[in-house]
């Protein structure tokens, strides 16, 4: 029954019905009559989709299959017509033309019908032997009689069999193969013989139209079979229900003290030749999706869709120029208004937080034109030209410097070390950061350049050119006065990834006490912003170096923040973008318009293994820690020496009152050698353990 069915419906075009209502044309691909369904498949957007359809469902929308099958069914349970024997001539053939040998034979084929019962061998030899009889005996009237009604009884056969197959002929779209068995030549008046190579390939032909769904290719975007192809056609099944509105150049742009936007970037090439699924959809009006993927126990496959809601969301199709419209540019005419504001982006390593920030990249070559960085000096020089702001009198300064474990280093001097310490006015200084003055936009594109060949990579399991610093481009504004005071601060952060610490290809000392510092600065930024929102009166900007240098931004009420989330849109990188999206929406959650769903918020104390936090274990970090502490004394008793060597290089030194000074100093030094290299062991015990 299975054999018939396929024969009948596979190559079919039918009706069917989608779960969204809708009803279109497929093509029946197989047929199974143990479940009694039946595998179709059709072509939508340029993909090639396959889909399970039970039989009875599909004869109510296909009402004439019904009559089809049974009428051909009917008809196929019919007697064959036996073919009349021919009668071999006896007589002997008068030609003019030279008879051929006995032992050729022409070898012509029977033009037969792909679903037709083939002919048994036997009555092509015997067709052989009255063909070559032919050649010896004239025939008689009465067998050119017979001949002939033999030969109109099968011209009629042939006529019914045809008109019972025309509906199939009709309805069978064009399959994979690009073309069919072609009609041998034919001589008429003949009789055609249908040789047993020729039928095998009839045979071949016929078994590869009938494919049982298992041995069926399924085919996705690429055209071929990828990992997790059941999540692929669930994510899509789903998109196919969301209304896409893409943010737009025409919106009007919102004022917030706290903005919090997200950025997806589109699948890289290392992604794409794995055959990573797209698990992240952004329908616009800042919203976006991420379709986790699930499994049971039963290991049943499902999706749980978390919703996510922050001011602006940006597909992978957006440009840099776009996203700065709607978050650093607003920051950039609140710096002319005196404000302090701060623009960073923040997300897993590779997620594009450079790209977003310094420029296009183009192999390893990047465009340092086409980032932020550059698009806001160039409106900072704008409003400078601007007669709104010309009367200020202002001039721009620009610095450049990163924070690598918890050390400051100048971009634009050599990467040298800076420290960081508050003034008689609880004022953050940054000593020894170079302000280089500058007069066009121009200037601070090759100024960025300078820097962001000096800044500190290293190569992590999702990057493996990854920048582990923070990078800090300050646009100051100052007036031209003899002070020139300080009139307002744009701040423009490019964040380290947000890797864990089990999350680096090496577990060396460098690389363990890397990740804890930049996890320890995001913990204490997400602190900062989070007093900021509650209009606290104790902002804990000691927590990190890195919210020490971006005091002035959250001192204050004119005071002004944008964090862009970057996301990585691939199966594989779904905890770190759940993750990073959480951290993005507890910052959105101080101005209390935040609306993730209840599955996507994750109510933790501070105190617990929040993302940050649970970079290795506690007595480790704590190590790490203690060891920063006393390197820094050390080092601040390594400067002093340099004070004490200067004063003894004068005439004028005398030892004798000095000498308290030498004996003071080194024994602070001695006792901070002997406290960091205790502390040493002490942190390399504590890795041992974990």
């Amino acid at each position: 029954m299975e054999t018939t069915l396929s024969r009948l419906l596979v190559g079919l075009s039918v009706q069917i019905s989608r779960s969204d209502g809708r009803v279109h044309l497929a093509t029946v691909k197989a047929v199974d009559s143990g479940k009694s369904t039946v595998m179709v498949e059709w072509h939508e957007r340029n993909i090639c989709r396959g889909k399970e359809v039970e039989l009875s469902e599909l004869c109510a929308l296909n009402t004439e299959l019904v009559d089809h099958v049974n009428t051909a069914t009917n008809k196929a349970a019919e007697p064959p017509v036996p073919a009349p024997a021919e009668k071999k001539y006896e007589g002997r053939l008068r030609s003019s033309r030279i008879p051929a040998p006995p032992s050729f034979v022409r070898s012509q084929a029977r033009q037969t019908c792909m679903f037709q019962v083939p002919a048994p061998v036997a009555a092509s030899q015997a067709s052989q032997e009255s063909l070559a009889t032919a050649h010896s005996d004239p025939p008689t009237p009465s067998v050119l009689t017979n001949s002939v009604n033999s030969n109109q009884q099968r011209k009629r056969n042939e006529t019914k069999v045809a008109q019972s197959l025309a509906l199939v002929r009709e309805a069978i779209k064009e399959n994979d193969e690009p073309e069919r068995m072609a009609p041998p030549p034919t001589v008429k008046g003949r009789r055609k013989s249908v040789s047993t190579q020729e039928l095998n390939k009839g045979n071949k032909r016929q078994s590869c139209v009938i494919k049982p769904p298992e041995m069926q290719t399924k085919r996705g975007k690429f055209g071929e079979a990828r990992p997790n192809q059941k999540f692929y056609e669930m994510i899509q099944d789903f998109r196919e229900t969301l209304e896409i509105t893409p943010i737009s150049t025409t919106e009007r742009i919102e004022s917030h003290r706290i903005c919090v936007c997200v950025r997806k970037r589109p699948l890289n090439k290392q992604e794409i030749n794995k055959k990573e699924i797209d698990v992240v959809s952004v329908p616009g009006k800042g919203t976006l999706l991420v379709h986790e993927p699930k499994q049971k126990v039963d290991l049943t496959k499902y999706l749980e869709n978390q919703v996510f809601h922050f001011d602006y969301s940006f597909d992978e199709t957006t440009t840099n120029d776009l996203v700065y419209k709607f978050t650093a540019k607003p920051l950039v005419q609140s710096v002319f208004d005196g404000c302090m504001a701060t623009c960073f982006a923040y997300g897993q390593t590779g997620s594009g937080k450079t790209h977003t920030m310094g420029g296009d990249f183009t192999g390893k070559q990047q465009n340092s034109a086409k980032g932020i960085y550059a698009l806001a000096a160039h409106d900072v020089f704008t409003y400078l030209d601007h007669r709104r702001y010309s009367n200020l009198d202002l001039s721009a300064y620009v610095s450049f410097f990163e924070i690598y474990n918890g050390k400051v280093y100048d971009l634009l001097n050599k990467k040298s070390k800076l420290r960081v310490l508050e003034d008689d006015r609880q004022q953050v200084q940054v000593v020894g950061l170079e302000e280089v003055y500058v007069t066009s936009a121009e200037d601070v594109i090759r100024m960025i350049q300078t820097g962001s060949a000096c800044r500190t990579s290293g190569q992590t399991s999702a990057n493996a050119n990854s920048s582990r610093s923070h990078a800090i481009l300050q646009i100051v504004l100052r007036r031209n006065d003899r002070a020139t005071t300080l009139y307002g601060k744009f701040s423009l952060v490019d964040l380290a990834g947000n890797e864990r610490g089990t999350d680096v290809s090496s577990n060396d000392r460098s690389t363990l006490v890397e990740t804890a510092e930049i996890n320890r600065s995001l913990l204490a930024l997400k602190e900062c912003i989070r007093s900021l929102g509650k209009n606290s009166d104790h902002i804990p900007f000691r927590m990190s170096t890195l919210t020490k240098v971006l005091r002035d931004s959250f001192i204050g009420e004119k005071s002004r923040t944008c964090m862009i989330a970057m996301v990585s849109p691939g199966m594989g990188s779904c905890e770190y973008t759940m993750n990073t999206l959480r951290y993005a929406d507890r910052v959105k959650e101080l101005n209390g318009n935040s609306k993730a769903g209840d599955a996507a918020k994750v109510q933790e104390p501070l105190s617990s293994s929040s993302d940050e936090e649970s970079v290795v274990d506690g007595g480790v970090y704590e190590a790490i820690s203690q060891v920063s502490n006393l390197e820094e004394k050390v080092y601040a008793e390594l400067q002093r020496a340099k004070d004490l060597i200067k004063a003894m290089e004068q005439t004028s030194y005398n030892i004798e009152t000095g000498l308290p000074d030498l004996v003071d100093h080194s024994q602070k030094l001695f006792d901070g050698v002997v406290a960091l290299q205790s502390a040493v062991d002490q942190e390399r015990m504590a890795r041992l353990k974990h």
